[in-house]
């Protein structure tokens, strides 16, 4: 059942490509595609190098150096995670835009008039990689770092001894080393920066996002958005096969970089250097858009409209709530069908494959997946009502199309992953011995699961249950498109306000969504020291 509600958009959005008629695509192709490929491929491409970068060099320098703050900068790394990227765009283009207060800070300090001075535009092609990789960097650093900490520390000493220098030991013997685990966070960004929506759409950047919501609501184009979508899906496919090649060679070490002190210890000009390197990223990415949120927040908060602030904070409570409960509901079903196909816990190959096929809803950016399931439900939906009214005489709309049902589905469907792959690693370390003692006392296989499986999986389905429901809360182009009229979450109030210039009024329900964001960053630092 998993694997057919997830195979419902693929299918509509493969079936529009390649049974649409030519007509369209052609004049797809002929206008506006090659804007789209060539954006979406360029943001991809310097998000990965910036993030890449950034991600790769805190993470060697907090795993294999010793300096004064590295403890704590190796958690506070993590943080900009919790921000979503379009909160941190509209902020900074408030403060770095030409009325905003650092340009008009200069040209008072420096009597510079308008059109006499140059300032980089923060909405361009450059400026939008750079907010996303603020936020995105902690993919790269989190496998990177535990790729570093996992590699021989003799091989390490052994290349000091021959005289290389930290550098060149990083680049001859770390980095090689630490190559799928680097590109694995790259793929994962790269995920991200195609299924962004609202910095490119705040930036007014043609990306596939950006131009599957133009052409299907404001062109009225339904085939256009379908065909943009299914070349849209020819990317994240490449990008998951990327990924997925990236899980092999991996090795540990049986003496860790992480065992015992640091191979290098850095002092002076070379420890401050260190302590700045990785406290900018930091800086950028969450001390100051929190710190900003908090400015806006307090200049408005008489003006606050808390009623309206409160309706989006229950719709986004109540969604998140529901899809959360769902996906782990379903995350134990898919779990449990693969351990218990095969007392070797080996499930069969259609097994594995409609697994993985029901969890693959996490890789499909949300305007792809909202549009795949809007458009065959939508047809559906029709039909559904002309019989109703016909053999029941229903006087209503439509029953499915713009409720919140739709919207859940779609949701549940796009962050079934992440409950599936915490309760696959909780049911992981369960000994299939004790599976074994347990039938051979006489529990069925629902008793099993209800009173020795579940208990023993409750710690990793909590921690699955918290990361969906935090991004469900920041979850913005699904929402935008399937949400029922007059339902406002958090996501799309800052969304609508930030697009109607009012920064300072978006500033407290986006504030809500980084303190919520900051459980997974809990739950992640939390399990690295368990």
């Amino acid at each position: 059942m998993a694997a057919g509600l997830a195979a419902v958009p693929l299918v509509a959005i493969v079936s529009a490509l390649f049974s649409g008629g030519s007509e369209t695509l052609d004049h797809l192709f002929g206008t506006v595609m090659p804007t789209y490929a060539v954006n979406s491929a360029i943001l991809m491409v310097l998000t990965a190098l910036i993030s890449g970068t950034v991600g790769t060099g805190t993470a060697w320098l907090i795993a294999a150096s010793e300096f004064p703050g590295r403890r704590l900068l190796s958690w506070l790394l993590v943080l900009p995670i919790a921000a979503p990227a379009y909160i941190v765009a509209y902020l900074y283009t408030d403060l770095l835009e030409f009325a905003g207060p650092v340009q008009s800070a200069l040209r008072d300090l420096t009597g510079w008039t308008a059109g006499g001075y140059w300032f980089p535009e923060i909405r361009s092609l450059p400026g939008a990689s750079l907010m996303l990789s603020f936020v995105l960097y902690p993919y790269v650093y989190l496998l990177a770092r535990a790729s570093f900490s996992a590699q021989s520390r003799g091989q390490l000493l052994a290349a000091r001894t021959l005289g290389i220098s930290p550098f060149g030991t990083f680049m001859t013997v770390a980095l090689p080393a630490a190559r799928p685990a680097i590109f694995g966070g790259l793929a994962l960004v790269m995920m991200e920066t195609l299924a962004d929506f609202g910095v490119a759409e705040y930036f007014a950047i043609p990306t596939f996002s950006t131009g599957i919501f133009r052409t299907w609501f404001a062109l009225g184009d339904r085939q256009g958005a379908m065909q943009l979508a299914g070349v849209m899906l020819i990317f994240v496919l490449l990008l998951v096969t990327w990924e997925a090649a990236t899980r092999r060679g991996r090795v540990a070490s049986g003496d860790r970089l992480s065992d015992g002190p640091r191979p290098f210890t850095l002092k002076g000009g070379k420890a401050a250097l260190a302590c700045v390197a990785c406290a900018v990223p930091v800086l950028l990415g969450f001390v100051g858009p929190v710190l900003m949120l908090l400015a806006n927040m307090a200049s408005q908060l008489d003006d606050q409209p808390f009623a309206a602030l409160a309706g989006s904070f229950g719709a986004s409570l109540s969604t998140a709530l529901i899809v959360a409960v769902i996906s782990t509901a379903l995350a134990v079903l898919l779990v449990y069908a693969v351990r218990g196909s095969s007392g070797l816990g080996k499930a069969p190959g259609p097994v594995r494959w409609l697994v993985r096929f029901s969890t693959l809803g996490y890789a499909l950016p949300g305007a792809l997946l909202a549009i795949g399931i809007l458009a065959p439900l939508s047809s559906i939906d029709v039909s559904l009502t002309r019989f109703l009214r016909d053999q029941a005489g229903w006087s209503g709309g439509l029953v499915l199309t713009g409720t919140a049902a739709m919207l859940i589905y779609a949701l549940t469907v796009r962050f079934l992953t992440i409950s599936y792959n915490s309760a696959s690693a909780g049911m992981g370390r369960i000994p299939h011995s004790l599976d074994a003692a347990a039938r051979s006392l006489g529990a069925g296989p629902a008793r099993l699961l209800r009173e020795v499986q579940l208990p023993l999986l409750s710690p990793q389905l909590l921690a699955g249950s918290a990361l969906v429901f935090v991004d469900v809360m920041r979850e913005l182009p699904a929402t935008l498109i399937l949400r029922p009229f007059n339902f406002e979450t958090l996501a799309t109030r800052v969304y609508r306000l930030a697009s109607d210039e009012r920064i300072v009024e978006a500033s407290t329900p986006a504030l809500l969504i980084v303190l919520v964001g900051l459980v997974p960053v809990m739950l992640l630092t939390g399990e690295r020291r368990s």
